[in-house]
């Protein structure tokens, strides 16, 4: 285990859920019946479906089976306060990693091949806690929604341009805007500003002979001069058009935003607190312990 980070006991999703995201998921709860619907109508069959694509053809992470990657799960799951999900590692070329998670059902994310090829052990471990980050935010009913579209379009290619037709306007702003608080999540399991932007920067431009020589700060300068563009009502238009079917921000904006909220006093503060906590749980005497 890393003895030099902070275990932040007791952290609550509020306590690092970016405004953007409180704010379209607000929006999501005012439309009538969306919870109900996403559980009643999809949740159940599709969970099942994609339960059963796992355990099929993918490979459930463990303690006996790839272990280095149990290590770094439960280590993650430890720094956030949150029960460990199953973890499954799944061959695919297309870097990627998802969660599904239905309330009161047994949530579980995804990893697949190509993206592990590309990153060192910590940025795996961020990718993982940015998946936790979506469990702790309690994103599961939308997220859901969102991943049962995405998948079904990849796993079923007839229904594709239906799927991709419904996966529209407010969904997409939220899925955008919740990305942006798993962000932080990884942030605060790494506690390393510069693993998280990696780990975005390899998924803007890497591959297995390319990510070891990728520039980080190359890429943080990259990611200032996109935000410059914002300095132009044309450059802003051009912007939102770019991203408004996206399903996550592009990657040069949350590397800006996660190096922004890295040298916050908000996030600071987190470990602050965290070291407080747990030092008066473990070592009521005083003195600082870390595991």
């Amino acid at each position: 285990m890393n003895l030099s980070k902070t275990l932040l006991i007791g952290l609550n999703a509020d306590d690092f859920r970016h405004p953007l995201d409180r704010q379209a998921t607000n929006t999501l709860k005012q439309l009538p019946g969306l919870d109900i619907a996403v559980r009643s109508l999809l949740g159940s069959v599709a969970e099942q479906f994609f339960y059963l694509n796992n355990i099929a053809s993918s490979v459930r992470v463990s303690e006996k089976q790839l272990p280095h990657l149990h290590t770094l799960l439960m280590e993650a799951s430890r720094i956030l306060d949150l029960e460990p999900p199953q973890l499954y590692v799944q061959q695919n070329p297309i870097p990627n990693a998802y969660t599904f998670a239905m309330q009161g059902k047994q949530p579980f994310m995804v990893i697949h091949t190509s993206l592990i090829e590309i990153l060192t052990p910590e940025e795996i471990q961020g990718v993982i806690a940015h998946e936790l980050g979506h469990l702790k935010c309690e994103h599961g009913v939308y997220l859901t929604l969102a991943n049962i579209m995405v998948l079904a379009a990849q796993l079923l290619p007839n229904w594709g341009t239906a799927i991709a037709q419904s996966l529209q306007g407010q969904l997409l702003e939220w899925l955008r805007c919740a990305e942006f608080s798993c962000d932080r999540a990884a942030l605060l399991a790494t506690q390393n500003p510069k693993v998280v932007m990696s780990v975005l920067m390899k998924l803007a431009g890497g591959s297995p002979t390319l990510a070891p020589q990728l520039n980080l700060d190359a890429f943080i300068e990259q990611a200032r001069d996109y935000e410059a563009i914002s300095d132009t009502f044309l450059g802003e238009i051009l912007k939102t058009a770019q991203t408004e079917q996206l399903t996550h921000p592009v990657p040069v904006l949350r590397a800006k935003e996660i190096d922004r909220w890295a040298s916050s006093q908000e996030y600071h503060q987190l470990l602050e607190t965290g070291k407080t906590q747990y030092n008066q749980k473990s070592d009521p005497k005083g003195g600082w312990r870390n595991w």
